[in-house]
């Protein structure tokens, strides 16, 4: 069974930093790209990061060179540290991974406000 359990989350100000973490189980995770997605209240779902399994990375271009996603697979857990927030990132954060279909976490709420 496929889970997927973030956590990190919280309230921060404007130019703090978060890390999020996905616990991830059920599949092998070292052989898979991961994904983390955020969604505000009212507006569609949007892709923030990708790393493969190689490593390579993609982001989102308002996050570039603000968040860094990475992986540990001895731990299975995939990470999104996020620095200098910005109220705009705002939002649900969500893990997910892709075996066919997609699999998601419950997320993790980031709310960024003075």
């Amino acid at each position: 069974q496929v889970q997927l359990v973030e956590s990190g989350g919280g309230m921060v100000q404007p130019g703090g930093s978060l890390r999020l973490s996905c616990a991830a189980s059920g599949f092998s995770f070292q052989t898979y790209g991961m994904r983390w997605y955020r969604q505000a209240p009212g507006q569609q779902r949007e892709l923030v990061a990708f790393i493969s399994s190689g490593g390579t990375t993609n982001y989102l271009d308002v996050v570039k060179g603000r968040f860094t996603i990475s992986r540990d697979n001895a731990k299975n857990t995939l990470y999104l540290q996020m620095n200098d927030l910005k109220p705009e990132d705002t939002a649900n954060y969500q893990c997910c991974v892709l075996l066919g279909i997609p699999y998601w976490g419950q997320g993790t709420q980031v709310t960024v406000s003075s």
